[in-house]
């Protein structure tokens, strides 16, 4: 039930996006419930199905590791319910299935600080009373045909419960994604097709202005040296909309904020981050309108080119958006899949899209998307963001694809890109230039165009010893700090190259990539 209800909300997922208004709109909500339910999906394919407890534990797992976005992480907290309730059983009946839904209700409603109705919650809450309502039989399907009813009355409702709702002439979209998924459940049990997915007509995003937006900002850390609720307290001064969530020592973070590198930053000293997420919701909303807008402009003259390129870090995400690119969210050890790269180059209006990997663990599913694209996409082979960065320096909507791709591939290798990161395991290796370097598990390691040159030290040694070796007369360094590193941080680095190397100039932004300490382009 669940893996079709996956495929269920799919087909709705841009709909779902489209209605997307609260409490800012970042326009995701349908594609973050449908990454998280695809994150269920895997842990369920590769689960002991004959065994309860695992399937629920699936469930909980995969939504948690898996949840993306405010939508998402409550949908998470809704799974987690229902998947508690049903562990400690030998079978779903129809009284299970009850509790379950009220379960997932009541811990959806506890997961937020403030609760607010007119949301995906309000519908959980109809969903779990129509659960209980008397019905003709006792079925599996008269328990979710009655959820179904009764949450969407209360979908119907959400207009009078939130003014930006009625402001947009719409309903709540994590709401209408929720009944979505229910929707599946109750398909798979009667065995019904996929619908035809709906065409998309408007969106309710243009009813507002960009002023309003910040980042919409995202975290998964391990090994948490802090009670979830003390790390909410830490997390709570910075903005709003505000999830921190946890099982199985993970904590998963969602908050919309104006400060999200010293929210991540004072977040990270309170365990190890796996991962982080930060959109700019103005950039984002400016996307989402010209999405709106793309049918309006079916009869003027698309572009010769587009720009997909593949990234994480919310200060490289902006820096691709500054260069007109439509983004791939993922790097290293996140590796998109060819489904999402094609999804973005369907997505961009242009003759030809020019995409870039920036990861030579993306290059293969770059080139398989080029192929499914059939001539409508070409792939430059940056291996790395600093040649992603250079390539994207020279793009130009205006010039046919085929003329800059010569022109892109060699200001991608004119770029040299230093990473500073951690170990993932000991081990000693003998680097290009004859030195033989023993690292051991957690050391900090430098890394010149994506092969090990440097490790020991301080990350900030790392840079420092890099660029004393390998320096060879640029006139541009750029330092990203990632999501572990404060602004002094930055500060201090950027001042210690300026001071080493006073005929360079040297740039600094924070918003670097996951699990990387430093990003640094040497132009």
């Amino acid at each position: 039930m669940l893996r079709y209800a996956t495929d269920w909300l799919g087909v709705y997922r841009e709909q779902v996006n489209a209605l997307n208004v609260y409490p800012v709109p970042d326009g995701d909500t349908g594609t973050n419930m449908h990454l998280t339910m695809q994150s269920v999906r895997r842990e369920l394919d590769t689960c002991d199905e004959n065994s309860m407890p695992g399937v629920a534990r699936a469930i909980s797992y995969g939504a948690l590791l898996g949840a993306r976005g405010n939508s998402g992480v409550i949908l998470s907290q809704l799974l987690k319910g229902f998947a508690d309730t049903i562990k400690d059983t030998r079978e779903v009946d129809t009284a299970t299935l009850t509790r379950a839904f009220q379960a997932a209700q009541k811990t959806g409603y506890g997961a937020v600080m403030k609760p607010v109705e007119g949301t995906i919650l309000t519908v959980a809450r109809g969903v779990a009373e129509g659960a209980a309502l008397p019905r003709e039989t006792d079925t599996a399907e008269g328990v979710l045909e009655q959820a179904l009813f009764r949450g969407q009355e209360l979908l119907d409702q959400t207009p009078d419960m939130l003014p930006a709702l009625k402001q947009a002439g719409v309903i709540d979209s994590g709401g209408q994604g929720y009944l979505y998924l229910v929707q599946g459940m109750l398909a798979a049990l009667r065995g019904e097709a996929l619908p035809p997915a709906p065409e998309i007509t408007s969106y309710a995003q243009e009813q507002f202005e960009n002023e309003e937006f910040g980042f919409c900002t995202e975290f998964l850390m391990s090994h948490a040296t802090a009670p979830i609720e003390e790390i909410r307290e830490l997390v709570s001064p910075f903005g709003d909309s505000l999830l921190v969530v946890g099982a199985e020592g993970y904590v998963k973070g969602h908050i919309h904020t104006n400060q999200p590198d010293e929210l991540l930053a004072t977040v990270g000293r309170h365990g190890k981050m796996l991962k982080t997420k930060v959109e700019d919701m103005s950039e984002q909303h400016t996307e989402i309108l010209g999405m709106a807008g793309a049918s309006a402009r079916a009869e003027e003259e698309i572009p010769p080119s587009g720009l997909v390129a593949v990234a994480n870090g919310y200060g490289l995400v902006k820096l691709f958006r500054s260069f007109g690119a439509r983004i791939v969210s993922g790097g290293q050890t996140a590796n998109p899949s060819v489904q999402d790269i094609v999804d973005a180059v369907r997505s961009v209006s242009a003759e030809q899209v020019i995409i870039l990997p920036n990861n030579k663990n993306v290059l293969m599913a770059a080139e398989k998307a080029m192929e499914l694209m059939e001539g409508r996409a070409v792939v430059i082979p940056t291996r790395t963001l600093g040649q992603g960065i250079g390539a994207a320096l020279n793009f130009s909507a205006d010039v046919p694809a085929a003329d800059l791709v010569d022109g892109m591939t060699d200001a991608a290798r004119a770029v040299t890109t230093f990473e500073v990161t951690r170990a993932s395991r000991t081990t000693n290796i003998t680097v290009k230039d004859g030195r033989t370097l023993d690292i051991a598990e957690g050391d900090v390691i430098g890394l010149m165009d994506d092969e090990l040159v440097q490790s020991g030290g301080t990350p900030e040694e790392s840079v420092m010893e890099m660029l004393n070796r390998h320096f060879s007369g640029q006139e541009i360094v750029t330092v990203f700090s990632g999501p572990q590193k404060t602004q002094e941080d930055l500060d201090a680095l950027s001042a210690k190259i300026s001071a080493a190397f006073p005929m360079v100039e040297v740039e600094a932004h924070a918003g670097g990539p996951d699990l990387y300490d430093y990003l640094v382009t040497l132009e």
